[in-house]
């Protein structure tokens, strides 16, 4: 969608003002220009996966593609508050088709075991969402010997997102919920695991969602083949369990002005349902394309992607055609 160029930017000031642009105040403002909500419908009887779903974004998002028809698959880590979500959801919309799956998606071998058993029960898969994250206040390692937030947020989705590979091509999406907060980090390509320096949970958790900005682009040129589109998105700062838990200092100023978890779900949402061309590797918020950078961060190097993008798959153990 283009924009009027006095609307375009009124949206660029918003952004770059970041009170204006991230808060309830974004969509609010930015309702009255962004592309139409998708149809009524528009997901009936396609199969979605939304991890992470226990509580907050995620649940939120599965909330907004139940009501679009979808049959929505959700995973947490902890299958109490995961059959509380479910419940929920069903309370709400008793028509709707919700399963629940406890996955913990920084366990990797878990992870690759999940993807093989749902692409046999799903075989036909519309989209995943990947909206699971941690912030640790200290570092972490999994058993598999993965700083957390690395293994949460950028391992575990590259080994679900191929392992869902032949369930999503032929027009599937997938979709990473990250953060603006990756503006705030260059690409870590020389110390992913973070091994190096001070550890700082909020710098754990923003360093691994630009690598996330960096993964969308590589994911849509391995999947392209398969006609999988790839999108990344941020939510604005919303009033959701992790950010309250997580960073209460900011919650606490910021609280008045915070999105509800609704308004932070909605482009994940747009995204998986419209049927308005997206392009495939773009990174976006409020419904419209975004750039990845904001100065003095410096774009990485096209080596520095093709180091990341490496480690990645030697990591996981999940190697391209190309490799």
């Amino acid at each position: 969608m283009v924009l009027h160029a006095a609307t375009a930017a009124l949206d660029w000031v918003m952004d770059k003002s970041l009170v204006l642009g991230y808060t309830k105040i974004g969509p609010t403002v930015r309702r009255a220009w962004w592309p139409h909500d998708p149809v009524p419908g528009a997901l009936v009887g396609r199969h979605v996966l939304v991890t992470g779903a226990s509580g907050g974004l995620g649940l939120a998002t599965a909330r907004g593609l139940a009501r679009l028809g979808a049959v929505v698959h959700i995973t947490g880590r902890d299958a109490s508050r995961l059959d509380d979500a479910r419940s929920r959801l069903l309370e709400e919309q008793p028509l709707a088709e919700v399963t629940s799956h406890v996955a913990d998606v920084s366990d990797l071998a878990a992870t690759a075991e999940f993807a093989r058993r749902f692409v046999v029960d799903v075989p036909r898969l519309h989209a995943v969402v990947h909206n699971a994250g941690v912030m640790p206040p200290t570092r972490t390692v999994t058993p598999e010997g993965h700083e957390l937030a690395l293994a949460t947020h950028v391992l575990g989705p590259h080994v679900l997102t191929l392992g869902l590979r032949e369930s999503l091509g032929g027009g599937g999406r997938v979709v990473l919920v990250t953060s603006g907060g990756a503006y705030a980090q260059r690409l870590e390509a020389n110390d992913p695991d973070y091994t190096q320096g001070t550890y700082s949970g909020t710098a754990a958790y923003a360093r691994t969602k630009r690598m996330q900005l960096v993964l969308a682009p590589l994911w849509a040129r391995e999947l392209a083949g398969d006609d999988i589109t790839v999108a990344s998105m941020h939510p604005g700062w919303a009033d959701t369990p992790g950010v309250t838990e997580s960073l209460p200092g900011f919650a606490r100023v910021t609280g008045p002005l915070l999105r509800n978890a609704e308004q932070g779900a909605d482009t994940a949402v747009w995204l998986t349902a419209t049927g308005d061309p997206i392009g495939s590797g773009g990174f976006w918020h409020d419904r419209r394309r975004r750039s990845t950078h904001y100065a003095p961060v410096r774009v990485e190097t096209p080596g520095e992607v093709e180091r990341f993008w490496a480690f990645v798959c030697e990591t996981t153990g999940v190697p391209t055609p190309r490799g």
